[in-house]
């Protein structure tokens, strides 16, 4: 529901551009899955969250060496724990890598004159034609 919400405005800002007359609106589009697998900065982020993440599994493991003995409800509990540890680890890495990622899309938005920036992830392709793609400058510049 999100993704078409996002879709639906994406849709009726390009629409609005291109009916109203204005001709002067530059329509960006950015690839953010080609973005996070490509950038150096995501490939970082995302070893030093894997490194944290097996840190706290390991602790995990030498608080809970006899989870086989325990009781089911108190293993639930433990798993429970490790499952709330590793969400709140993921959440501060992908905060800042959304933060990061927003912030080089204005930065490069800006310097290009670009109106408008969509999401057009190469398996969901909402601009086919026109545009300006800046996909690759927003990689360059994830550092």
């Amino acid at each position: 529901m999100n993704f078409a919400k996002k879709f639906a405005a994406a849709a009726l800002i390009v629409s609005s551009l291109m009916f109203t007359g204005c001709g002067q609106g530059q329509i960006g589009c950015v690839d953010k899955n080609k973005v996070m697998a490509e950038s150096p900065r995501a490939k970082a982020v995302t070893e030093e969250a894997k490194a944290e993440i097996d840190k706290a599994v390991a602790a995990f493991d030498e608080k809970y060496p006899n989870k086989e003995s325990m009781s089911e409800e108190d293993a639930a509990k433990a798993q429970q724990e490790l499952q709330r540890e590793l969400q709140k680890i993921q959440q501060k890495y992908s905060a800042h890598l959304e933060s990061r990622f927003n912030v080089v899309v204005a930065e490069v938005a800006n310097s290009k004159d670009i109106d408008v920036v969509i999401a057009n992830p190469a398996n969901q392709k909402l601009l086919h034609q026109g545009g300006i793609d800046i996909t690759d400058e927003v990689i360059s510049k994830m550092q």
